[in-house]
């Protein structure tokens, strides 16, 4: 055994107990020789988030220090949850450039023990903004889908899946009105996934949270397609004030009865119903298709004008072709076509009012 490594059942007891940090709140004596420790902000399986202050930095600014706890059992594990934490770390450092994302100011290892140091958001969560103004409507609704769906879209692509959206975990900044979404479960659940797969009989465990985490996380498949689903709750929320656990379900297909309690619009209503789908293969895919189908609803009512027109194939030889092949078209892509011809429609109607109006008389000039 490596015997530079620490006691792993004291680390243990001491973690269940009182952290080094907990210790040190509220008093003078500096965290490496850097931080003082205010108050714990919050605690959960995976460890112990604490409210700090950089004593070195001019001005002193807040910060959040979390102390990652990963149950392990012996060197080996421990020595290999350390490599996943850096490597972790440095993902949520890249994520960190994003304006609605708390940057990672450091990360560290003493003892045994995890800890992230990320910029510290002075606003209030979503669930407490609820909880103080009431439920929303449906624009406030489509309005937070519109500022949050590019942040989520932004981790998707840095190949991250976030494994953790809702109420509490996102931020309204006190500054200037951003949302921020907090709390990655990412790194999480590498810590659970050494723990799992080196130890013999243990218990699954999942990252996220009950009722907003999909059925393939609970599995441990999550997808980029679970984050979907859990803003989709998180509208639920936000319009009824109600928790997912406080819905009904359907007893045979496991999709939530949110209908019941919720009254938008027809094309939000099927946005909605398509986030929240149980089944990966009829949830949407990604955040930027959500953000397109929102952006399309302003021109449905100009659209539906056209749509009892039945355009001549010959108008557009591609989109027939490609119909002709495969018999089926995606949403999307019958969107595109019919605004196409909307807009050729449109061209052409002025086009022959431009030949219809009469020229206009010029002035008679006569020559004395």
């Amino acid at each position: 055994m490596d015997s530079s490594l620490p006691n792993l059942d004291k680390l243990r007891t001491n973690s269940q107990q009182q952290t080094s940090l907990t210790q040190l709140c509220g008093s003078d004596q500096l965290f490496r020789e850097r931080y003082k420790i205010l108050r714990t902000l919050g605690r959960g399986g995976f460890g112990v988030t604490y409210l700090a202050q950089d004593a070195v930095l001019p001005g002193h600014p807040l910060c959040v220090i979390k102390l990652l706890c990963p149950k392990v059992s012996n060197s080996v594990v421990l020595q290999r949850a350390s490599q996943r934490f850096e490597r972790e770390a440095k993902t949520l450092s890249q994520l960190g450039s994003h304006a609605q994302i708390p940057q990672l100011l450091d990360y560290f290892q003493v003892d045994g023990e995890f800890y992230l140091v990320q910029e510290y958001i002075r606003g209030r969560t979503l669930a407490k903004e609820i909880r103080v103004k009431g439920s929303l409507s449906e624009l406030e609704v489509k309005d937070f889908l519109r500022e949050i769906l590019p942040v989520v879209q932004f981790i998707h692509e840095q190949h991250v899946i976030h494994r953790d959206i809702k109420p509490p975990n996102i931020i309204r900044c006190q500054d200037d009105g951003r949302l921020v979404l907090i709390d990655f479960g990412a790194v999480k659940e590498q810590f659970v996934a050494v723990s799992e797969n080196t130890q013999k009989g243990a218990t699954t465990h999942f990252v996220g949270t009950l009722g907003f985490a999909p059925p393939e996380q609970l599995a441990l498949r999550a997808s980029y397609s679970s984050d979907i689903f859990a803003i989709g709750v998180t509208c639920l929320y936000m319009l009824t004030g109600k928790p997912p656990m406080e819905f009904s379900y359907d007893p045979v297909t496991g999709e939530v009865n949110w209908q019941d309690y919720v009254d938008v619009s027809e094309h939000f209503g099927k946005v909605l119903d398509r986030m929240l789908k149980i089944s990966v293969r009829d949830r949407y895919q990604s955040a930027d298709e959500i953000l397109r189908i929102l952006n399309l609803e302003p021109y449905l009512g100009k659209l539906a004008d056209c749509l009892h027109v039945q355009p001549r194939l010959s108008d557009l030889p591609d989109e027939a072709a490609l119909l002709a092949r495969n018999g089926y078209l995606p949403p999307m892509m019958r969107a595109a076509i019919t605004i196409r011809r909307w807009r050729t429609r449109m061209m052409m109607r002025d086009r022959q009012q431009q030949l219809e109006s009469p020229e206009p008389e010029g002035d008679l000039i006569v020559n004395s």
